[in-house]
């Protein structure tokens, strides 16, 4: 299976941008949908429905994990990919993102090919 759509959760419109280049060399026909933090994702995953996610810890109004404890309570059907994407590099923040069931990898910024291929390899499994 391919990745069809990707929703990008990010503060760092940066961050965003070196995202959206990476994933458009990847494959430029996934659809590329874009929130800027937790809540905002939380909105356009009542309208829509990606088949993958990548997402920042460390975002205003609401955060990575802030967002993963609601997307949990409030979606009984989960993207079957999400993938955190961060800076940080705390072995805690990683394990604490992997005890979500629907969190797939945990990558470091920034977003590259190889990241993409195992988030794709993962569709398929």
């Amino acid at each position: 299976m391919k990745i069809h759509s990707i929703l990008i959760v990010d503060d760092d419109e940066n961050d965003q941008f070196i995202c959206e280049y990476t994933i458009r060399k990847f494959d430029p026909s996934i659809r590329i949908i874009k929130a800027f933090d937790g809540a905002e994702a939380l909105d356009i995953l009542h309208r829509e429905t990606p088949n993958a996610i990548i997402l920042d810890i460390n975002m205003p109004v609401m955060n990575g994990f802030e967002f993963l404890d609601r997307y949990a309570e409030e979606f009984e059907v989960h993207a079957p990919v999400v993938a955190m994407l961060t800076s940080s590099h705390l072995g805690k923040d990683r394990e604490r993102a992997m005890q979500y069931s629907f969190v797939k990898s945990y990558f470091e910024k920034p977003l590259q090919a190889d990241h993409l291929r195992i988030m794709a390899d993962l569709l398929g499994a």
